[in-house]
């Protein structure tokens, strides 16, 4: 998990829609690794000048009444924090934001494909090569306590425009330039 990958989520958002001021952050809050996201949110989200809508979702049929809650409080847009409940959910949660026609960024690849508007996140190919090279190391009789903890340095962006589209945005031509990848219809 890098959490502080959050802010940087924002500042997407905030470039893909510049109209965005009230957003919802969907979380576990069973997930200890989630916390830490949360924290990395509020910081940025002030700089930015929006607005936060903090909702939770501990299991998979309470994404329902979060998006019910997200449209009751008219959010503009949503974060998706990085949870396993939530990843494997993301079809039904791409619909859901599609549905409510609130623009998406999510923390685990997969989103953008399943529908949502765009994914940033730790390149996890990249962080599995890189443990691989651990397992190797520790194959080999090095011992795990003596090797380096490693943060992720490898970020990618992914953006659905057929989902761009179908909310009526126009990505700026400079953040898709940035993209690693982008699904165009």
């Amino acid at each position: 998990m890098a959490p502080d990958i959050v802010g940087k989520q924002l500042q997407l958002l905030k470039e893909a829609v510049p109209s965005v001021s009230r957003v919802a952050v969907l979380w576990n809050p069973a997930n200890p690794g989630s916390a830490p996201q949360l924290r990395e949110v509020e910081a940025p989200s002030r700089a930015l000048k929006m607005q936060l809508q903090v909702l939770e979702a501990r299991v998979p049929r309470e994404i329902d009444s979060a998006f019910a809650a997200m449209t009751r409080e008219r959010v503009d847009a949503i974060v998706i924090l990085a949870d396993a409940i939530v990843t494997n959910q993301r079809r039904p949660i791409a619909e859901l934001s599609m549905k409510g026609r609130l623009p998406s960024v999510y923390a685990v690849r997969g989103y953008a494909e399943a529908g949502g508007l765009m994914d940033y996140s730790v390149d996890s190919l990249y962080m599995e090569a890189r443990a691989a090279i651990y397992v190797d190391k520790i194959l080999k009789g090095a011992k795990p306590a003596d090797l380096p903890i490693e943060q992720p340095t490898k970020f990618e962006l992914i953006i659905n425009l057929k989902t761009a589209k179908a909310l009526g945005l126009t990505i700026p031509p400079s953040l898709l330039l940035r993209a690693d990848q982008v699904i165009d219809p």
